[in-house]
């Protein structure tokens, strides 16, 4: 005599559970893989927005590289602006496994399949004193991640003009969000630019 359908699916309960928790983990581990390097390169980035304060112009373009636009706003203050763009290689999708569609599937569903990154380094009276960051720059985990392309050298390399952070997950600098900036002194008035009127 055969045994009742509810007696066998209760005996292979335990067989399912240790299934299902083996595939969670490899599901995990898998997501964690591909968002790993979307975090350290987060802050990095968000590392050279602290550190390259203080850094003269000739120090930036040792580090970074000569800027791909220039526009000088006054005579004491100059914008540098880089865009890089991150190359990134497709994968094929085979038939006992479809990696490509994994990863399109996580990148819509998680987000952060950016590729591009416009910085733009602010120079008062040839020292930094803001790193901005726009584009589509965003990886996985974090934000801004792909510009750390274009402060890599600056960080991996410090220089003697550069600001010291601390390191470290407890450190000031955070993989979500773009670390604040110390409020700046205003710009003196250059001949050009009127003085603001005083209020009376």
């Amino acid at each position: 005599m055969h045994a009742p359908v509810t007696t066998r699916f209760t005996a292979l309960r335990p067989c399912l559970r240790l299934w299902q928790a083996t595939a969670l983990v490899a599901g995990l581990v898998g997501l964690s893989g591909l968002s790993g390097c979307g975090y350290t390169d987060s802050r990095a980035a968000h590392r050279a927005q602290m550190t390259m304060i203080g850094m003269n112009s000739t120090d930036v373009q040792s580090c970074v590289g000569i800027p791909d636009k220039t526009k000088k706003i006054s005579d004491a203050v100059q914008i540098f602006e880089y865009s890089r763009t991150l190359n990134i290689p497709s994968t094929n999708d085979s038939t006992l496994i479809p990696l490509q569609s994994v990863v399109n599937l996580t990148e819509t569903t998680l987000g952060g399949a950016g590729k591009t990154c416009i910085a733009d380094i602010r120079f008062e009276n040839d020292r930094v004193t803001q790193v901005h960051y726009s584009g589509d720059d965003d990886e996985m985990m974090g934000t801004d991640g792909v510009c750390s392309i274009v402060t890599r050298g600056c960080v991996r390399q410090p220089l003697a003009s550069m600001r010291h952070v601390k390191k470290g997950v407890f450190g000031p600098v955070s993989a979500f969000h773009s670390p604040r900036l110390e409020p700046q002194p205003a710009t003196p008035p250059t001949p050009d630019t009127p003085a603001p009127a005083s209020a009376k």
